[in-house]
């Protein structure tokens, strides 16, 4: 060579390469795109930028994209020139590449001296050869654009510092552009630092799901947005994964079906990320890859648990620099991209079969001793070793998660999966769990029994704590739905000598447990008439942290809570903690129907008792068609004893006997209950003038109960026994002990007994004190039940807040209205109505669509409609109007 390199220049380039064998044109070539490559501009205009620093790195993994992206963007300029070279195995020298590279400016007429020279060994270059190519590009006015495809085949550190020295002294006359699949051994965060590097990276490169409609329209598909999405989040936006699967479902008589369900494992996806990841890795580093794919993200210490090995985390911090389709997410934590993990665990099956159930084993007692009881539970699902999984559950105290939670779905359907085979007694409390979840009472005692003979006597184990502790929690849970309070009292006082033998950690991380244990306790509580007993249990679960884990036994307490303040005349009170436990849920996104529904009947009662039918009836369909967590008597007492009520208030006294007819199944008979029950079958009994019948019934009524011994002073009343009546009211002595809603309707009972003496001013007075306290209530039924008597005591100026509401059959009175209602233009429609029924439930309108199952606009459109033919303009307007219509 001439020059340092001994030789004439002309004579080498016409020898052509280093060793001898003339230069490879095609790698010199820019690579072709295919018809259906689609042009994104947000990139070219990246690349576009590039242009301003020395340097540009497109860095992404195999099939990405970059190739194409800057095949598409050189094809595409004008005025300067680019040099395109691919380069080749590792094992070329810098000899061989530096020839190469040459060769590359000169093919598109970069003019190079002869001074330069030309490598004549393959494996070494002179220095002066950079030197000299560095000096002759700085001098140029306008630069050189050198594109370096698959750098990361170049591996000699000496070429990467000959080229770093080359791009520093060449400036503004040479611009290059790397386009690599790893982190190229050029010192990245000086340019980084100075801001002279341009980078796109795979997060850049993948499409997004506009980007990709597109690209499958161009393969001739058109898919719905909902399935484009879908395929993007399975691909994360791989160019070629979208490729080959549109190429592939191309072929399919119904290509969405086939994108929805198609095998990675199997075909050219499988082909591809096989040969071009897979196989590039060392036997070690495949048998790293292919173990982990059982996880669906996974830390270096997770990952050595199931190698054997300790170095797990160098390789996956280098798997990630080299993009091989495995992601960093930050505090140490990897995944592998979702196709390729499907195709390593195709793979794993095939070569190591009967590996991956203990992989996930393996999996499972590593997260269980880490604390991840979540991924623990899969794991162990996964392995088919239903003890261990049992176990995990069991020992982490977390058994309430069946019946509480953003996970007891998929808690209950993980388990669903049990086989009879899995023994020992955390197997038999899952399977109790199971059971009483779904309210099978029998089904879930008999695993409970089960469980309990296998406990050996307690041992003060911690995990022995938390067995016993879970079954005092499922006890409670069966007493409760058996309506055995004693029992429920007995599994309190077992929790309670138990929770000091468990760690402190395990109580704070499940407060569930506590919440559904006092819930239980507070229930059979209020079910025996314990009230007080009932509402210091049921208060310390609603003054719990809001959280999801409580979320439901705190709806619960509420709704209790509000029953309790029902049954004592507080409707006010009952209102808003009825609404408090409707909101309870909602705060953390649970679904609607996923509490037990108590604060809808109570919400009825209070409706029933406002004279607010339409909305009672509502409120009680909504309250049927939930899915209750479980059921129990006091929710079916509820349910029967609103439901008498409502057909009483509606004037037909044989619907209401048979809403009580049946008598709620419990362990132990409700006094409240048996005391309601009885009184509104005497209401009824009495509508159809069965005196003696009526009163008979009073029997079943007991004393200690105010609100019964009120409502049996009624009852003696209408059958004449005054002095009886007045008796009782005075032995109970209702106005220190109750609210409104028991003491209007004692004064009210006080007031026709004065006016049936004589005793007008008496009568009027207590008329008048009824009056006042209901109005904060707004409390009308007791009036409307009183009878023709007391018109005369409410005269001309009644109350607006009373005459609105409908009088009931019999009383002889008429509602006020000041002017009759404009007539309804036209009849509503049967989903119009829908929609006002929930307008009078306060619905917003975005829960009235979800609840409908339509979208917002259609509610909106319905509401409309309903404003124009009830000729009113706002909610407020059309619920009052279609009371007034009788149309609610």
């Amino acid at each position: 060579m001439t020059g340092p390199e001994g030789d004439d220049p002309a004579a080498a380039e016409e020898r052509a390469d280093p060793r001898g064998d003339p230069f490879l044109r095609t790698r010199f070539a820019v690579p072709a795109r295919p018809a259906t490559y689609l042009r994104r501009e947000r990139l070219t205009r990246h690349l576009e930028q590039g242009l301003r620093t020395p340097l540009t790195m497109v860095n992404g993994a195999a099939g990405a994209g970059k190739t194409l992206l800057v095949a598409d963007w050189v094809a595409r300029r004008d005025g300067l020139p680019v040099a395109w070279l691919t380069t080749d195995a590792a094992g070329d020298g810098p000899g061989m590449f530096w020839a190469y590279l040459l060769r590359a400016l000169r093919t598109v007429g970069v003019p190079l001296p002869a001074d330069i020279g030309v490598p004549a060994d393959a494996n070494r270059v002179s220095p002066a050869l950079p030197a000299r190519l560095a000096a002759e590009l700085s001098a140029r006015e306008r630069p050189v654009v050198l594109v370096l495809d698959e750098f990361d085949r170049v591996t000699a550190p000496e070429i990467a510092e000959q080229l770093e020295f080359v791009v520093h002294h060449a400036g503004p006359g040479l611009r290059l552009v790397l386009v690599t699949r790893t982190e190229p051994l050029l010192p990245l965060h000086r340019y980084r630092a100075a801001g002279e590097l341009t980078e796109i990276r795979d997060a850049d490169l993948a499409f997004t799901p506009d980007e990709a409609a597109e690209l499958l329209e161009l393969h001739g598909l058109r898919l719905p947005p909902a399935a484009v999405r879908a395929l993007v989040e399975r691909t994360r936006g791989w160019a070629a994964g979208l490729r080959l699967c549109a190429l592939a479902a191309g072929q399919s008589p119904d290509p969405e079906a086939y994108l929805k369900e198609f095998e990675a494992d199997r075909g050219t996806i499988a082909d591809f990320l096989l040969a071009e990841v897979l196989k590039r890795q060392t036997p070690e580093t495949q048998d790293v890859l292919l173990r982990v794919s059982v996880l669906d993200r996974f830390c270096p210490g997770l990952a050595d648990a199931l190698t054997g090995r300790s170095d797990a985390g160098a390789v996956l911090a280098r798997l990630t620099r080299d993009n091989a389709f495995v992601e960093h997410l930050g505090h140490g934590l990897y995944r592998l991209h979702p196709l390729f993990g499907e195709i390593l665990r195709a793979h794993l099956r095939m070569r190591r079969p009967g590996l991956e159930p203990e992989l996930h084993r393996r999996a499972a007692e590593w997260l269980r001793r880490s604390g991840a009881l979540v991924e623990a539970l899969g794991h162990g699902a996964a392995a088919g070793d239903w003890e261990l999984t049992a176990g995990a559950l069991i020992d982490d105290l977390a058994i309430g998660q069946f019946f509480t939670g953003p996970r007891s779905d998929a808690v209950a359907e993980l388990f669903s999966r049990m086989g009879r085979e899995s023994t020992g007694p955390a197997s038999e409390l899952v399977r109790a769990a199971g059971r009483l979840a779904r309210c099978e009472l029998d089904g879930g005692l008999a695993h409970l029994r089960c469980a309990q003979h296998e406990l050996v006597e307690y041992d003060g184990t911690a995990d022995e704590a938390a067995a016993r502790l879970s079954c005092a929690l499922l006890e409670a849970t069966a007493a409760r739905l058996a309506g055995a309070p004693d029992r429920a009292e007995d599994a309190g006082r077992t929790a309670e000598r138990l929770w000091e033998a468990v760690p402190a950690e395990l109580l704070d991380r499940h407060p569930e447990l506590t919440a559904l244990l006092l819930d239980h306790l507070g229930s059979t509580r209020l079910w025996a008439g314990r009230f007080e007993e009932a509402r210091a249990a049921l208060s310390t679960v609603a003054d719990f942290a809001p959280e999801a884990a409580t979320a439901l036994p705190r709806e619960d307490s509420l709704g209790r809570l509000a029953l309790i303040d029902h049954l004592t005349g507080w409707l006010g009170r009952a209102e808003r903690k009825a609404s408090e436990a409707l909101a309870e849920t909602e705060r953390f996104g649970l679904p609607r129907r996923s509490g037990s529904g108590v604060e809808r009947l109570v919400l009825a009662a209070v409706a029933v008792d406002r004279d607010e039918l339409g909305q009672a009836q509502a409120l009680l369909d909504t309250s049927a068609e939930s899915h209750p967590a479980m059921r129990d008597p006091v929710l079916e007492a509820g349910r029967a004893l609103t439901t008498a009520r409502l057909h009483l208030a509606r004037g037909d006294p044989g619907a209401a006997l048979k809403a009580v007819e049946p008598e709620v199944p419990a362990d132990v008979v409700s006094p409240w209950a048996r005391g309601e029950t009885a009184l509104v079958a005497a209401a009824a009994h009495l509508a159809e003038g069965r005196l003696q019948t009526a009163t008979g019934l009073l029997l079943e009524v007991p004393d200690e109960q105010v609100a019964c011994a009120v409502g049996a002073a009624r009852v003696q009343l209408a059958a004449g026994r005054t002095a009886t009546a007045v008796r009782l009211l005075d032995r109970v002595r209702p106005e220190g002990h109750a609210g409104p809603a028991v003491t209007v309707r004692a004064a009210l009972v006080r007031a026709q007994a004065a006016d049936e003496a004589g005793d007008g001013v008496t009568a009027r007075g207590l008329v008048a004190r009824a009056l006042a306290e209901a109005r904060r209530e707004r409390l009308r039924r007791p009036f409307l039940d009183a009878g023709p008597w007391i018109r005369r005591y409410l005269g001309t100026a009644s109350p607006h807040w009373l005459t609105t509401g409908r009088l009931a059959p019999g009383t002889g009175a008429s509602p006020r209205r000041h002017g009759p209602p404009p007539p309804v233009v036209e009849e509503l429609s049967g989903r119009e109505h829908d929609v006002l029924r929930r307008l009078a439930l306060t619905m917003s309108t975005e829960e009235i669509a979800a609840d409908l199952y339509v979208s917002v606009n259609t509610v909106k459109t319905h509401l409309k409609s309903v404003y124009r033919k009830l000729s009113v303009n706002r909610r407020n307007e059309a619920v009052r109007r279609a009371r007034e219509l009788d149309l609610l």
